[in-house]
């Protein structure tokens, strides 16, 4: 049977691999945008048929040939697109669930963003549908029913008869999650902006500074943080237990879906809309894609909704981060000598400063009987001035045992610097610090 399959020629299978394709596409071309029935099951459906096409046809080297090569475009468009709106409909389905603040405003601009995506992907498929003519594939006759697309919605909730409350929370994981989070949003701050770019500033960013390939990189660094909270902390969802962890759990969920979506928008916009290359049929289709999938309100989608929301939602789950942190991190204290001949001058402290925000737990400089902040460089520097006034050689550090840890490795090379000021090598363990 397989044999017989495989016999049949390119012409014979291209009708084969359209066939749930362009049913889908008949079946949106009739659907009302505000309908409602634009739902995760009937994306999930368009991935699927859209990538076994595009497959197939990149098989046969469609990318290079002149009159395939529409046909192959149009149809990793709609599976680019429909991926981003299965991840912008998660986020409306769980929004409600994520128990975030001052959504309003976020919610608007998310169901915004996901009618312009449906809007974009029905403006295709009338367009797809010629193209399966042009080259004399049948449209298919059969229509689908639009409640076979159901959404994930009900009205009814299954009992919540698993009390993960006597799960062993292990501290450590926690404190490695929180750490991780505010690692994160540390990296991501030069991304960071506080009012909408016009497309002028949007196309000096992209794709030199945001792109496909960095917003994936912290896509992937998200990903881990949530399975890592899945798999060791909780795994019985939103509804009910710790509240601070659940809710620092729908912080960094939404992060992740708003990343995937990025992701597959500035791919779409970088390989199918941005400089398609110097032969003419690729910019004749780059123009064609770009009628009909507008790349100006693309971009202002992707970066003054995906880019500001990710950027607002990691600061905001900075303070929670840091409050769960400082719950559950192990705390100890270290006595240690204070530099050698110069004091907490700006190197040492700025190297104590760095080993206390890598890890993020309140680390505190002890003197006498006052306390400074032993993650801030002035603060370190203020108590460099007492320490200097009372003749003091030794002081105390209170907090973050992982941080203590650190710092009596700095105390072992004087901070860093020799009796002169200058900078000596550091032991690998701190290599971070470079």
């Amino acid at each position: 049977m397989q044999g017989v399959l495989n016999n049949f020629s390119f012409a014979e299978k291209v009708k084969i691999f359209s066939y749930d394709y362009l049913k889908y596409c008949v079946h949106i071309s009739h659907l009302d945008p505000t309908s409602g029935f634009f739902t995760k099951k009937l994306f999930a459906e368009l991935v699927t048929s859209s990538q076994i096409l595009e497959d197939f046809l990149d098989y046969h080297g469609a990318k290079n040939n002149k009159n395939w090569y529409y046909y192959r475009e149009l149809s990793a468009s709609v599976r680019h697109l429909s991926i981003g709106s299965y991840s912008q409909k998660h986020i409306l389905n769980r929004l409600v669930f994520y128990d975030l603040v001052h959504t309003e405003d976020f919610a608007k601009e998310g169901r915004a963003t996901f009618n312009f995506l449906i809007e974009s992907i029905k403006k295709l498929t009338p367009v797809i549908l010629d193209e399966a003519r042009r080259l004399d594939i049948a449209i298919p006759n059969d229509n689908f029913d639009a409640f076979e697309f159901p959404g994930v919605t009900t009205n009814d909730l299954l009992d919540y008869d698993i009390d993960d409350e006597d799960k062993d929370l292990q501290k450590k994981n926690i404190v490695k999650i929180a750490s991780e989070f505010l690692i994160i949003a540390k990296k991501f701050d030069h991304f960071g902006f506080y009012e909408p770019y016009d497309s002028k500033k949007i196309l000096e960013l992209v794709p030199d500074k945001i792109n496909e390939v960095e917003m994936r990189r912290f896509e992937m660094l998200v990903h881990n943080l949530q399975s890592a909270f899945d798999t060791y902390v909780i795994h019985g969802g939103y509804r009910f237990g710790n509240r601070k962890l659940k809710d620092l759990r729908g912080c960094f969920s939404v992060i992740f879906h708003l990343l995937q979506m990025m992701g597959r928008l500035l791919h779409f916009y970088e390989r199918h809309l941005h400089e398609a290359g110097y032969k003419n049929i690729y910019k004749k289709v780059q123009e064609q894609l770009s009628l009909l999938v507008d790349p100006e309100v693309l971009l202002d989608r992707t970066i003054n909704y995906g880019l500001y929301y990710v950027c607002h939602f990691l600061t905001t789950g900075k303070n929670l981060a840091s409050e769960i942190l400082n719950e559950n991190i192990e705390r100890s204290s270290i006595s240690v000598g204070v530099p050698v001949k110069l004091g907490f001058h700006s190197r040492p402290s700025l190297l104590v400063a760095k080993i206390v925000q890598h890890y993020g737990g309140q680390v505190e400089l002890c003197v006498g009987e006052d306390r400074f902040d032993a993650s801030s460089v002035l603060d370190i520097q203020w108590a460099g001035g007492k320490i200097q006034k009372e003749n003091r050689t030794e002081v105390r550090f209170e907090g973050d045992v992982r941080a203590l840890g650190d710092i009596k490795i700095l105390t072992s090379v004087n901070y860093g610097e020799d009796t002169m000021g200058k900078g000596v090598p550091l032991p690998k363990e701190l290599g971070y610090l470079k």
